[in-house]
């Protein structure tokens, strides 16, 4: 494993060296409200490539979520940051109240939260960079509970990847309706979205044979990709190998 996760940053570094990440920010629109999404892409790299549909934590468009949108465009993908919350008329939570409170906005009005998320989706599919036929969505803390969702409600993607996700009522009749391959990376310590609620999911996706991988990283807890501890920092590295080797397998590239 240590050889393994030595390689993968190795070759990011490489890649890093030789990638030309261009960057811009997308104005759009769902219903009466404006959105603002981040794209984030290799200016090096040919032809069309797999897009990365990057749904945000409950902290919405921080610099973090352009940090890692730009991550995956290191990687050799067109990655495009949603704005779910309102970024595009000026809604970035700025204290947890705020965050509570966008958050839960969704969390109860899934169909808002799908459609919402759905334009954000069309914006990247449509991208003359973007291969359509290779989509995922990489979801942080909210925004696994957005690729759930997603994935349930039958979308293209042929993988969601779900990192310290925050997974409640699910249907779980949608599981039915997934087109692609689960990664569900989690902290054993998680308190807000407890191994309960992975388990539920899993036992979701294993009724209707959905196939999938789980990596379970002991002393995490929720966030760990901004860590805070070395238990916190190992979990975040392996999530970062776990999900550039799932991606690659998903893609074949």
């Amino acid at each position: 494993m240590l050889r393994y996760l030595l390689l993968v940053a190795f070759a990011l570094a490489a890649g890093s060296a030789q990638a030309e990440v261009r960057t811009q920010w997308i104005e759009y629109a769902h219903g009466g409200t404006k959105l603002k999404g981040y794209l984030a892409y290799d200016d090096k790299a040919k032809g069309k490539r797999p897009g990365i549909l990057m749904i945000h934590r409950w902290d919405g468009m921080s610099p973090l979520t352009l940090k890692n949108a730009e991550m995956y465009a290191r990687m050799g993908y067109v990655a495009f940051a949603a704005d779910i919350f309102g970024y595009g008329q000026g809604v970035l939570p700025k204290d947890l109240a705020e965050r509570k409170h966008h958050m839960a906005i969704y969390v109860k009005d899934r169909p808002l939260l799908r459609a919402r998320t759905q334009a954000g989706l069309d914006v990247l599919a449509k991208n003359a960079l973007v291969d359509s036929g290779r989509l995922a969505l990489v979801g942080y803390c909210f925004g696994g509970l957005v690729g759930v969702e997603m994935a349930y409600a039958g979308a293209p993607l042929r993988a969601m990847v779900g990192l310290h996700g925050s997974y409640q009522n699910h249907d779980a009749a949608g599981a039915k309706n997934v087109k692609g391959k689960f990664l569900i990376l989690h902290g054993a310590e998680d308190k807000p979205a407890p191994i309960s609620q992975v388990n539920e999911l899993i036992a979701q996706l294993r009724a209707a044979n959905v196939e999938f991988h789980y990596e379970l990283y002991s002393g995490a807890d929720h966030g760990f990709s901004t860590p805070r501890n070395k238990a916190e920092e190992r979990a975040n590295t392996q999530s970062i190998a776990a999900t550039t080797r799932f991606l690659r397998e998903v893609f074949g590239d």
